[in-house]
């Protein structure tokens, strides 16, 4: 049964609640910064750790008229902690706090998708040793090729994601650095030390070098990073979809008790949870675009990125650990008809053979190009006349002439296309499978 996912978890990072938490953490930990060099007397340093809080509805309001969020949450928690607080946000500027919370909240959303990508290899992995030995027709252009198994499928969809947990971790490592440099990161009126503590304390790195912002090549590579993760899933989506088409059938999404797939047919089984994970990878794709128009910021630093990446870093997060979530219940419930890929497998009647024909025919000394000729002539038959491959083959006088019945009926041995799946297997999972 597919569950209509409630990400609670990933959407709580990105409530104003949390945001503001993490504005906080950035600014307590430059004062303690601050403590560490004498600058704030310790005493102080306490007694600010102790009070310091804010509210949102009084932020809200403080903005109304100020126009700014920075210091709207600064006046807000000065208010709680009093005079003392003339000592927090000390030779910082907003993207100071701006950016270092971003990066957490960032690093944090990345953590929850990386063990999605985790529960959804394994649930392709389950699925893919069940049918390792699932014989089914392999298509190229949407058209019948040569046998796979549907195992192999599968195999194929968990490499990917292997490579999709790699980028993602290594997006995560990118996006991991703060910074404290001030106005246009030269550290004038705050020195490296309060950097790199603070970066220490929140489990950052400093940025090498800054300007009133992190660089924005940093979060395009993230994002990027989520839109080929939601491909990779409308890959696998759209992949169902064809699977589940009425002529083909040999996979289908669950369809559960009460579902109706249409206001008009009663009969309908639609690939509705499919289409709408192909629907959700266009708009994180267009997520990843707006992310790299964000690199090129005039001189040290515009405003202009900070708009988008108020839609962008929520909503891509969140769709992606939904879109992961989605998937891996899809995969886990998948019904799978292995008596519907046998039959599609027998339904071009042999033809599914040609090429151990044609180079069975050039192992006897004929030319590949006569060798085609041959083989064609009798397969484009059974397009138009349906009659059976191997026994157009047995009647063709020139085929015949160099290979034996025995050697044609050996052609049509299915084993040969599924013999190395062993070997594939250990490829992708490893040497114990």
């Amino acid at each position: 049964m597919i569950e209509r996912y409630s990400r609670k978890e990933m959407s709580k990072i990105w409530e104003p609640e949390n945001k503001f938490k993490k504005w906080l953490e950035v600014e307590i930990a430059a004062c303690e910064a601050w403590a560490r060099l004498g600058e704030i007397p310790k005493k102080l340093l306490e007694t600010i750790k102790a009070k310091a809080d804010f509210n949102i509805q009084r932020i809200d309001e403080i903005e109304k008229t100020v126009k700014h969020d920075v210091i709207s949450f600064l006046t807000s928690v000065a208010e709680f902690v009093g005079p003392d607080s003339r000592y927090i946000h000390r030779g910082l500027t907003s993207s100071d706090i701006l950016d270092t919370s971003l990066a957490l909240l960032l690093k944090e959303s990345a953590d929850l998708i990386i063990a999605d990508i985790k529960g959804l290899m394994q649930a392709i992995k389950k699925r893919a040793f069940e049918h390792k030995d699932t014989v089914m027709i392999g298509r190229s252009h949407g058209i019948h090729a040569e046998p796979i198994t549907f195992g192999l499928k599968m195999a194929l969809w968990y490499e990917e994601m292997k490579r999709n947990l790699a980028r993602m971790q290594r997006a995560k490592e990118v996006i991991s650095y703060g910074k404290l440099s001030g106005a246009v990161g030269t550290f004038a009126n705050v020195p490296p030390f309060v950097e790199e503590y603070a970066c220490k304390k929140l489990g950052l790195k400093p940025a090498p070098i800054s300007t009133q912002v992190i660089q924005r090549d940093r979060h395009a590579e993230y994002f990027t990073t989520l839109a080929i993760i939601a491909s990779s899933i409308e890959k696998f989506a759209v992949e169902i979809r064809h699977l589940q088409r009425t002529e083909v059938l040999e996979a289908e999404e669950p369809f559960t008790l009460g579902q109706k797939g249409s206001s008009a047919m009663p009969h309908k089984r639609n690939p509705v949870l499919s289409e709408n994970l192909t629907g959700l990878a266009r708009l994180v794709r267009g997520y990843a675009n707006a992310a790299m128009e964000n690199i090129p910021l005039w001189h040290e630093r515009d405003i202009s990125h900070s708009s988008v990446e108020r839609v962008i870093a929520p909503d891509a997060a969140i769709l992606v650990d939904f879109m992961l979530a989605r998937m891996t219940g899809l995969v886990k419930d998948l019904v799978v008809y292995p008596e519907n890929m046998k039959e599609n497998l027998n339904k071009l009647k042999g033809l599914l053979f040609s090429q151990t024909v044609l180079i069975a025919l050039t192992e006897k000394g004929v030319s590949r190009e006569d060798a085609y000729q041959m083989v064609q002539r009798n397969a484009m038959r059974v397009w138009k006349e349906k009659k059976d491959f191997k026994g157009l083959l047995l009647k063709d006088k020139e085929v015949a002439a160099r290979l034996s019945k025995k050697e044609i009926e050996k052609c049509f041995d299915i084993s040969k296309h599924v013999k190395n799946v062993d070997y594939i297997f250990k490829r992708v999972f490893g040497k114990k499978v």
